[in-house]
C-alpha cells in the first residue's frame, strides 16, 4: 500500500509558500514519487488548466482568491503551536533512519541536494498568512496592523522570531487581502529534536543551510522586525527612496503612489523568505553534541549562490555513474521535479524567481560551463509585471545556449507571467522527457566530499564542519 502522501498541513501555513511546497517535493521524492501540481491535490489541475481561458482581470481574482481562501482571521494568531506544524513536517517523510538530516533555510537547490543524498530537510521559516485588507503600496499601514496579531502570536510561541514582510511589487495581488507573517524557529522544538532523535542514528550528520542574505528592517517589538520589499526585481534602494521604473509600475497598476513611503529602517535582519537566523545554530550544535552528530553548515549570501554547485555536483555525479549529463532543467521558485530531473538524467539548475538577477544567474552559470545539448525551462507565473520582470522573449534568449535545442516545459510564453495552467502542465510535459535513468542508490557524503575537494573555491559557498574548518 503506497502511503498517504497528501496529508494536510496545519491550517495557519501556506501551500503557496516556498518551505511548504520545498517540504512536499522533497518528502515525495523521499517516498518514490514525483511532484506533480505543486504537491497538491490533483483536483488542482482542473482550475489550473482552464486559468488561461478567463480574462486578464479575472485570472487575477483567481490567484488571488486562491491566496485568500489559505489565509487565517487575526483573532486567532495566539492559538497557533509550532509544535503542530512540526509534527506535520515530520509525517511528511518516511519513517525510517537516514544518514543525515538537513536543517535551515529554503533552498530550491538544497531540495536536488537533500534529493541526491537521500535525507530530509527541516525548514527554519514558514509563512503564514493572516487575512487582513491593506493598499499594498502603503507599507506604514500595513506595519501598523500587523502588531497586534504579531504579538499574540509571539506570546503563544517564546523560540519565534517574526519577520512581517511586505512586497507591493511581487506579492502585489496577494498583500491586498493578507499580511505575510514569515517565522522563523529559535529552537529547534520538541518535534524536530523527536524527529533527529529517532531518524538520525549517532555518528549521523546534520546539514545546515545558512543563507547569509539580508534585507533593511525595522524593529516592530521583541522578536518582531518589519521588511518592506524582498529578493526580486526591485532593490532595497527602489523599495525605500523609489526610482523611474517604479514610478511607471506604480503607475500602471493605476496607484495613487509613484514611490512607496517606507518606514525608515533601523537595522538589518536575516532576508524573510530566505535568511537563515543564527540563533537556531546554538540549538543544533547543543544536540550534536549530547547525540554524537556531526554538523556541517552550507554557508552562502544569495539563495542562488548554491544552484550551480548544485548543477555541477549532479553533472560530475551522472558522469561517475556513465551518463552523458547534455540536458539542463532550469526551475523557478516552486516549480521544480526533482523526481523527473534524476529520473530522465537531466542537470537542475534552480533559480529564486522569474526576475531580472534570476536570468542573470543562469545566463553566468552557462557562460561558464561546458555547453548543454539540451536546456528546458519551468516558468514561475505569479499575475504581476512587476519592477524587474523580464518578458517570455528574455528569458527564452537563454535557448541560445543549447547546442541542439531549447523549450519552455508546459509554458505558455504568450501568456506569461499570467499563465496559471504552467501550473498544471510543467509536470505532464517533464514526464515527456523521452530519455529515462535507473534511479541511482543516493548520493553518499564520501562522493559529495571528492566534489567538494576537486572543485576548490570555485563556489560561492563554503563548507564548515562546526569546529571552524572549511
Amino acid at each position: 500500500m503506497r502511503p498517504k502522501l497528501l496529508q494536510r498541513p496545519p491550517k495557519f501555513i501556506a501551500n503557496f509558500d516556498s518551505s511548504t511546497a520545498m517540504v512536499r517535493a522533497t518528502a515525495r521524492f523521499l517516498h518514490g514519487r514525483d511532484f506533480p501540481a505543486l504537491g497538491l491535490s490533483p483536483l488542482l489541475k482542473v482550475p489550473a488548466a482552464w486559468g488561461n481561458v478567463l480574462p486578464k482581470p479575472l485570472r487575477r481574482s483567481l490567484y488571488l482568491f486562491s491566496g485568500w481562501n489559505e489565509s487565517i482571521r487575526p483573532d486567532t494568531m495566539g492559538d497557533i503551536s509550532m509544535e503542530e506544524l512540526s509534527e506535520w513536517v515530520g509525517r511528511e517523510y518516511p519513517e525510517r533512519e537516514y544518514p543525515a538530516v538537513a536543517i535551515g533555510s529554503s533552498n530550491g537547490a538544497g531540495v536536488h541536494l537533500c534529493c541526491a543524498m537521500g535525507m530530509p530537510w527541516l525548514p527554519q521559516t514558514f509563512l503564514i498568512p493572516v487575512r487582513q485588507p491593506v493598499h499594498p503600496d502603503e507599507p506604514k499601514e500595513a506595519l501598523e496592523i500587523g502588531k497586534d496579531p504579531g504579538r499574540a502570536l509571539l506570546d503563544a510561541n517564546p523560540d519565534l522570531q517574526l519577520h512581517h514582510m511586505h512586497d507591493a511589487n511581487q506579492d502585489r495581488i496577494m498583500v491586498r487581502t493578507m499580511t505575510y507573517f514569515r517565522v522563523k524557529r529559535r529552537r529547534l522544538g520538541d518535534g524536530y529534536t523527536r524527529f533527529l532523535e529517532e531518524r538520525l542514528p549517532p555518528g549521523g550528520t546534520i546539514f545546515v543551510f545558512d543563507c547569509r542574505r539580508t534585507w533593511p528592517t525595522t524593529q516592530v517589538g521583541d522578536r518582531h522586525v518589519f521588511q518592506h520589499g524582498a529578493l526580486g526585481g526591485a532593490t532595497e534602494e527602489e523599495f525605500l527612496h523609489g526610482s523611474e521604473r517604479v514610478e511607471a509600475y506604480l503607475e500602471r497598476e493605476e496607484s495613487h503612489r509613484r514611490r512607496w513611503d517606507s518606514p525608515e529602517p533601523d537595522g538589518e535582519s536575516p532576508e524573510a523568505e530566505w535568511g537563515f537566523e543564527p540563533e537556531l545554530m546554538q540549538d543544533i550544535e547543543r544536540m550534536a553534541r549530547r547525540r554524537g552528530y556531526r554538523v556541517r553548515r552550507i554557508v552562502y549570501t544569495e539563495p542562488e549562490d548554491l544552484s550551480p554547485f548544485v548543477a555541477d555536483l549532479y553533472r560530475w555525479w551522472y558522469a561517475q555513474r556513465g551518463i552523458d549529463a547534455a540536458r539542463l532543467l532550469v526551475e523557478q521558485f516552486i516549480v521544480m521535479e526533482p523526481w523527473w530531473a534524476l529520473r530522465t538524467g537531466s542537470v537542475p539548475f534552480w533559480l529564486e524567481f522569474n526576475m531580472e538577477r534570476s536570468l542573470r544567474t543562469i545566463r553566468q552559470y552557462l557562460d561558464k560551463v561546458e555547453p548543454y545539448r539540451d536546456i528546458r525551462l519551468m516558468m514561475m507565473n505569479h499575475g504581476v509585471e512587476a519592477v524587474g520582470l523580464p518578458t517570455a522573449t528574455e528569458w527564452e534568449s537563454i535557448f541560445d545556449y543549447a547546442l541542439h535545442h531549447g523549450r519552455f516545459v508546459g509554458a505558455d510564453a504568450d501568456e506569461f507571467p499570467m499563465d496559471y495552467a504552467q501550473f498544471s502542465r510543467y509536470h505532464t510535459e517533464a514526464r515527456k522527457i523521452a530519455e529515462r535513468r535507473l534511479m541511482p542508490s543516493p548520493l553518499i557524503e564520501e562522493q559529495l566530499d571528492q566534489f567538494i575537494a576537486k572543485a576548490g573555491n570555485k563556489y560561492a559557498v563554503s563548507w564548515d564542519d562546526g569546529a571552524g574548518r572549511q
